[in-house]
């Protein structure tokens, strides 16, 4: 089949094809999170976006659907235009983006979305609830249709913690607004969260030069425990990124998802080992799950049990043999080891000694 010239992204849309339902197979945790990604990238691409917040602030940027802990459960290109969901309300770009996702999240538990300002608005509110999916979200003021709170100036005087709330019902949806002071002004609306109950947070205060205890509204708590799922995830992918220098765009997603794709394994693998008792100090971190993964494929095709053709040559053993008789020395691998075309890891000694190698006289510690 020729491929779709309308469609920017038709290179590596095999690809995408077949991640997406392996991620949206998940299992998902009660509290998602949507956000925007960067796949870090310099050069000259009509696909490039500037997002001036990101680590990365110069790439392709990918829409996420995560859990807390950074799972992806399904992911969409930005390639310059987002229609809406077939049988869902056109609301705009940013929020056809989560109604796109909400398609994707599972009905079985009571899940809870959060999201930021950019994609925030009361339509997508009011859709999400249609749906039965609970959202909590940062909204701009500009998107609050008839709700005007205090401006940042006259919250300022009241001190750090002041807080307005306020209420509105749109189609029969309950949604709640809270504005609140910290060193600016931030406002969250939700369909399921309020201000209540009010809790204290430590702030440093620069005037008295100490910690300092500030009221902090129950719905602004909720959107800091579970809405930095995306930023875990690029921090688990940018401690190993495989980097490459390549101009075409397609090689970018692919090394990305590639990382995208191990990191979730191994977020799979936590939580199998939490579901079966084991202690973390026996459980494998990142880099040595990836070095796992690395020697898994080095073997992949290459039996163990094949032999080679032709008689083994013995000059070499018999070569290993008489420099083994010179002095004290450790035994090296046999000969259908070494031979089994499986690429093996070297081992590190703590004292140095002579290399096996005829002819060689060098020394070391691997």
């Amino acid at each position: 089949m020729a491929p779709n010239s309308s469609d920017r992204l038709f290179k590596i849309r095999p690809l995408i094809d077949a991640l997406l339902p392996k991620f949206q197979a998940l299992p998902q945790d009660q509290m998602l999170s949507i956000d925007e990604q960067m796949v870090p990238f310099k050069g000259r691409s009509s696909l490039k976006q500037y997002i001036p917040k990101k680590p990365y602030k110069w790439g392709y940027k990918i829409f996420v659907l995560s859990d807390t802990k950074g799972l992806v459960h399904s992911f969409d290109i930005f390639a310059g235009k987002t229609d809406p969901a077939p049988t869902g309300p056109d609301i705009g770009a940013s929020g056809n983006i989560v109604l796109k996702f909400a398609r994707v999240i599972q009905s079985a538990v009571n899940h809870l979305l959060y999201f930021d300002n950019w994609f925030s608005s009361l339509q997508l509110f009011v859709a999400l609830a249609n749906n039965g999916i609970p959202a909590l979200g940062t909204v701009q003021q500009n998107r609050l249709q008839g709700c005007n709170f205090s401006t940042d100036a006259e919250m300022k005087k009241k001190g750090r913690g002041a807080l307005e709330e306020k209420q509105a019902v749109i189609d029969n949806v309950e949604i709640r607004a809270v504005k609140w002071f910290d060193n600016r002004g931030v406002i969250v609306a939700s369909t399921f969260a309020s201000a209540q109950p009010v809790s204290t947070v430590e702030r440093w205060d620069r005037k008295l030069k100490k910690k300092v205890s500030v009221e902090c509204p129950s719905i602004i708590s909720l959107y800091n425990k579970f809405m930095g799922g995306v930023d875990a995830l690029d921090a688990l992918i940018a401690y190993y990124r495989i980097h490459i220098r390549s101009k075409k765009y397609y090689h970018r997603f692919f090394f990305h998802f590639v990382d995208m794709v191990i990191v979730n394994s191994w977020l799979l693998y936590r939580r199998d080992c939490e579901s079966l008792n084991i202690p973390k100090k026996k459980q494998r971190d990142s880099l040595s799950f990836r070095l796992s993964i690395a020697q898994a494929l080095c073997m992949q095709g290459k039996g163990l049990s094949k032999k080679k053709r032709g008689r083994p040559s013995s000059d070499v053993e018999r070569q290993f043999e008489k420099k083994r008789h010179r002095g004290p020395a450790q035994s090296i691998p046999t000969q259908e080891v070494r031979a089994d075309a499986v690429g093996h890891w070297p081992v590190v000694e703590s004292s140095r000694q002579r290399c096996k190698l005829p002819n060689c006289k060098g020394q070391t510690v691997f």
